[in-house]
Order: structure tokens, then sequence, then C-alpha cells
């Protein structure tokens, strides 16, 4: 399994260091083999890592230069971060990033050797549109993306889950993650309103490999709960 927590922009560098204290000494307490991801905010990325990794939630695609209010790759290798997080919904729906940017973002990325959490997901209005309006949707997300770079990961985050605690049902997770499955061999992510009481539950589903988390990652304890719901699905499973 692959768990990701998202802060967006939330928590200092002093309460980023309190979070990861927690969550890395759980993850060593409890012999944890999964892969578990924080994506802090720029301002806290200097915490060196023991067993968890560190990423970025957005960089610009550039060693460096005159690009006002952006982080190049000069500076993220200054933290030693190699992961970073392309597409999500609030950089192309906030921000307003074009799927232009976003693959020439991850060309770049994937030309440097990054792990690359890579987006998609649906607006409300296009789920009300049906299973076929869905899927040309997420398609579209998909051009100029390479779905056999070997760092790849895939998280799908329909955009009316995120932050609102409605999420779809197993059967559309399933249906979702059932389509890619067919078009990549990278690991796929479920987000959108992930909570401590759903995350064993959407895990356990089929082409489930893992949840990226949002707000319910915020606290380190709920995050450590969900990192102990994905180890007790290995231990079901190795015991089956």
């Amino acid at each position: 399994m692959i768990l990701c927590a998202n802060f967006k922009a939330n928590k200092t560098r002093q309460e980023t260091r309190a979070y990861m204290a927690v969550v890395e000494s759980f993850v060593s307490a409890n012999d944890i083999s999964d892969t578990i991801i924080v994506f802090p905010p720029f301002t806290a990325l200097d915490h060196d890592p023991r067993n968890v990794l560190i990423g970025v939630q957005n960089a610009y695609p550039v060693q460096n230069g005159a690009y006002t209010g952006e982080i190049a790759l000069e500076q993220l290798e200054e933290f030693g971060i190699k992961t970073i997080l392309i597409g999500h919904s609030e950089r192309r729906h906030v921000i307003g990033e074009t799927q232009e940017q976003i693959a020439a973002k991850f060309r770049f990325f994937a030309d440097q050797g990054f792990a690359i959490v890579y987006c998609v997901g649906e607006p409300l209005e296009v789920r009300e549109e049906g299973d076929a309006a869905l899927l040309s949707y997420i398609e579209k997300q998909f051009e100029g993306i390479d779905l056999s770079y070997g760092d790849l990961i895939l998280a799908y985050e329909p955009v009316w889950a995120i932050g609102t605690g409605l999420t779809p049902s197993n059967r559309d997770i399933e249906l979702l993650h059932g389509v890619l499955r067919g078009k990549t061999h990278a690991p796929l992510l479920y987000g959108g309103s992930v909570k401590v009481e759903n995350a064993g539950e959407i895990m356990a589903l089929e082409n489930v490999d893992g949840v990226l988390v949002g707000s319910a990652s915020l606290s380190a304890n709920d995050f450590c709960e969900m990192i102990a719901q994905a180890a007790e699905l290995n231990t079901e499973e190795e015991n089956n």
C-alpha cells in the first residue's frame, strides 16, 4: 500500500516537525512496510526523513530562473526532494493549470527521475452526465502523460469529493480503478474525503493500492490509524 498525506497550505515548520516525529515513530514501532509519503508546505521541506518520504506539492519545471513566486529544481535538490505531486484538482481548477502545462511539468520531472503522484478526477457536473462522459473527461487528463513511466503513482480524486465529506460508491471507485488498471501498471490511489472511518474499506477495494489523504491527514494520530488499517489489510491478504 501507498499512503500519502497532502498538507496543502496547512501547518508551520514546527508543526510539521512534531507531526513527522509522531508518524515516523509509529512506522518504526509497528514495523510498517508500506510506502508513506508526506507532502508538507514549501516552508517545511527541511525535515530529514527517516522512514517516511517527503514530497513537494508543486514545482516549476526548470532548473532555476526568473519565475517569481515559484520553486524550481535547484531548490528541491537542496532538500533532497525526489517526489512530486502533479495534476491535483486544486492546481487545475483553482490555480488554473492547463493540461499542456501539467504535461510539461510531468515530462520535466520524469526526466529528472522523480517519483510522480499524478492526479486525475472529474467535477460533479461531469459525474452526473454518466460513465461515458466521466471516462472521456479522465482520458483528456492523460494527454501528454507517459503512463508507462516507471516511477508513476496514479491517484484518482473526484473533484466533488475533495473536502466535502462525500465519496463515490465503492462500485464507482472500483469501476474507475478498473479502467485505470487497464491503462497502466502503476500503483493506483484513491483520494477525496478519505478519513479514518472509510480508509480501510476503500483500501480493501479491487485495484486500490492506497490513498491520497487531504484534511483528514492533518492529524498525525488519524493518519497513523490509516497506516495501521493498511497494515492490517496486508496481514489479512498474507493469511488468505
